[in-house]
């Protein structure tokens, strides 16, 4: 089988750390700055940072209808704390514009500001059982999931990893581990073999 084409994409945030854990992981790893580079990929990882900065970005790119178009082809999508944002129908409290893909509600830096950070040995479904210590950086709580999302992991009582079909979301930071499981698992996703 041949290897995995993963993309970031590189409007601001993880990007370096998601490129490198790709690589480590058994993909190849693209950086993803304009729509038609999605052509070129199995899987797109939308990156931890800013996400208002982000979806700014990302409008005036053209990247919101290009991704519904990606997914719509096969592709698989990824997203990280802020990507996780990006991803939700529903953030409280703000009018950001996201791509709406999972049916989930999110609260923005819902643990605190970047001092609060922490982090936090938790379990994941359909992985083996050891803990996956996670990070969480200003990390999004997702309060309410739809009935089509599958929840991987939780942590206090809430996800902390979700997925739906080939649309996967972390509200902490595997880029920043060194374990490689999450993106392997993502990895396989993109190839259609998880």
């Amino acid at each position: 089988m041949s290897q995995a084409v993963i993309g970031v994409l590189d409007m601001q945030g993880d990007v370096r750390e998601h490129l490198s854990a790709i690589e480590m992981s058994g993909g190849r790893a693209i950086s993803i700055k304009l729509p038609h580079s999605l052509k070129e990929i199995d899987g797109l990882i939308i990156p931890g940072g800013e996400s208002t900065t982000i979806s700014k970005l990302m409008a005036i790119y053209g990247f919101f209808d290009a991704i519904n178009l990606f997914i719509l082809n096969g592709g698989a999508v990824y997203g990280t704390c802020a990507g996780t944002i990006l991803l939700a129908k529903n953030i409280v409290g703000n009018g950001l514009p996201t791509l709406g893909l999972l049916d989930m509600q999110v609260e923005r830096n819902a643990y605190g500001r970047q001092v609060d950070s922490f982090e936090e040995e938790i379990r994941i479904k359909e992985m083996d059982q050891d803990p996956f210590r996670a990070v969480f950086i200003r990390a999004p709580i997702i309060r309410e999931t739809g009935p089509d999302v599958s929840i991987m992991a939780s942590l206090n009582g809430y996800p902390v990893m979700v997925r739906k079909d080939d649309i996967l979301a972390t509200t902490f930071h595997p880029e920043l581990s060194s374990d490689s499981r999450v993106h392997k698992y993502f990895i396989k996703m993109a190839k259609g073999v998880g």
